[in-house]
Parts: C-alpha cells; structure tokens; sequence
C-alpha cells in the first residue's frame, strides 16, 4: 500500500486552492470551508506556512495569499526545468500564426497536470486553472503514454480498468488501437465528447464552492465516461471535417519519454483532416525546436 500523509495532504490543499485562484487571497472562514478542514488544524498549518514565507497574511483583512517563498521555488524549478521558458516564444508565434489557442500539459505518476495557457486553449482546459489535475489514466494523458515504455501503458491501462470495476476486453483492445496511432502519427488527436460538456457544467457549477474533493471527484468521473465515448479519432481521412477537440504533440526533452505535451484546441470551425495534420505538422516543428534548445542541441536567435 502507497504511504499517505495527511498533514503533507492538508498543506498541498491550501498551496492547490491559492494556484487555482491567483488574483484571491483568503481568510481562515472561507478557507476551511472550502476545504474541509478543521479550524484549528487549518490556522496551525496556515500559521506555519506564513511564517516559512510560503504564504503572507494582510495585515488588516488576515486573509492568505502566496508567499515570497513560493516565487523562489517557482525559480529554482524553473532553473531545473527551462524547457517551459523555450516553449514560452514558440506557443506564442504558434498562437499568433494559426489564430487558436495552446496549453502545455505536464505528467506525474497519477495525474496529467496543466502548466501554461496561450490564449483560450480549449473551453475544458480553460474551465481548469493552472496546477490543476485530470488523472493520467486512460484513455487521459495518452500522448504521454502513447511515446513511454510498454510499463507505463501497462499501467495507464490497469487504472482504467480499476476504475471500471474490472478487465474490460473490448476497452482494453481500443484504448491499445488508440495509443498504437498517436505514436504511429506522432500526434493525438480528441474528439468533442458529452463527458466533456458535462465536465465543464460541473467546474462551473462549482467554482464559487471549489474544493479538492469535487474537483478530485468531478475529474475521476469525466476519466469514468469518456471511456464509453469516441475520443480518439483514430483514422483521418483528409477531406473529412473533425469536431476536434485537441490536438496534442509530445516533447522530449532530456529522455525519450515526453516530459510536456502542447495541447491545441479552440478552434473555429470543425478542422479537415488535412488541416489537423498541418496543425500537427507546425505543432511538432516547433516542439522539435524546444528539444533541441532543452538538449544544447540548438541556440536562442
């Protein structure tokens, strides 16, 4: 069984609430409420945070925002992990270029993280704030998986089948199908789902009351429905139109396992398939750029 700190569960609840609300601070009342917390636990782990420099109380409203501390470990990650900072100028002219909008995606063990918004990326991952999670289970997170070692797929796999209740033959065999064309392709693609629209409907209904456990549960289910759903366009004929969702292309970095991901979506009309392929194309020219400048391979101009 994994090991599980409550406490350490507690402290990362109160840094998750502060990142999914960056122009909010918060007072002890409203803080708890949203989270769950006992009162006193809570003003002892604020009080603590504040004074480590992780948060910084008003003086006259006591209400909590990040702290100083928190730039500096945003730095050092940063310092540790420059591929964001090459990634920045390329999503930029992409946006500017295909007049649509971006993200970039980070991977952990169980979760697909959102780490950067270029414009409006998609009505779903704009419903998202950044550090926010969707579980990395499928058929979730498959560009990563799609370019891992046969463990990782492995393993993607057995957690949806958990989350089902049990092996699920005919799932099994699509999600398999799916993840063997994005590597094929060298880019997913996702379809427009209802699991989607009803993912976004419950962010928005509650955002006023967010806590981690809606969020936690709200996500789960959109992983539990959309393994029902046609997500992954698997064949594109190229003159047929998409209601597209995203577009995904994996970025390698220092290994040769995806440590990012850019997501493109928003767009305005249902793309060919000869469009989402010169989307791709462009997508994956300029993620091939940010591995080259990540590796020392290739200079800033």
């Amino acid at each position: 069984m994994a090991l599980f700190s409550q406490p350490t569960a507690r402290a990362l609840a109160i840094l998750d609430l502060l990142m999914a609300n960056p122009t909010q601070a918060f007072g002890l009342t409203e803080m708890t409420r949203r989270l769950n917390l006992n009162k006193a636990t809570c003003h002892a782990i604020l009080t603590t945070m504040a004074n480590y420099g992780f948060l910084v109380q008003h003086p006259q409203t006591k209400a909590y925002r990040l702290g100083p501390s928190i730039i500096a470990a945003g730095n050092a990650a940063f310092a540790q992990f420059p591929v964001l900072e090459y990634a920045r100028p390329e999503l930029e002219a992409l946006q500017s270029d295909l007049n649509i909008g971006f993200a970039v995606t980070g991977r952990s063990k169980l979760h697909q993280v959102l780490l950067a918004l270029y414009g409006q990326a998609t009505p779903l991952l704009d419903s998202f704030q950044l550090g926010l999670r969707l579980p990395n289970t499928a058929p979730l997170a498959a560009c990563f998986t799609a370019f891992s070692p046969a463990r990782e797929l492995e393993a993607w796999l057995s957690r949806a089948h958990e989350a089902r209740g049990g092996y699920d033959e005919k799932l099994d065999q699509k999600l398999r199908v799916a993840a063997i064309g994005i590597r094929a392709r060298g880019y997913e693609v996702t379809l427009r789902t209802k699991a989607e629209a009803k993912l976004r409907a419950e962010l928005s209904r509650i955002h006023n009351a967010w806590s981690l456990s809606a969020l936690e549960e709200a996500a789960n289910r959109f992983q539990y429905d959309l393994c029902d759903e046609f997500y992954h366009l698997d064949r594109i004929d190229p003159k047929t139109r998409y209601e597209v969702s995203t577009i995904s292309v994996p970025i390698f970095a220092y290994k040769e396992v995806p440590v990012l991901c850019f997501v493109a979506g928003s767009f305005d009309k249902d793309p060919t398939g000869s469009q989402i392929d010169e989307i791709a194309a462009r997508m994956k020219a300029s993620a091939d750029r940010v591995t080259r400048l990540a590796a020392g391979q290739e200079t800033i101009v």
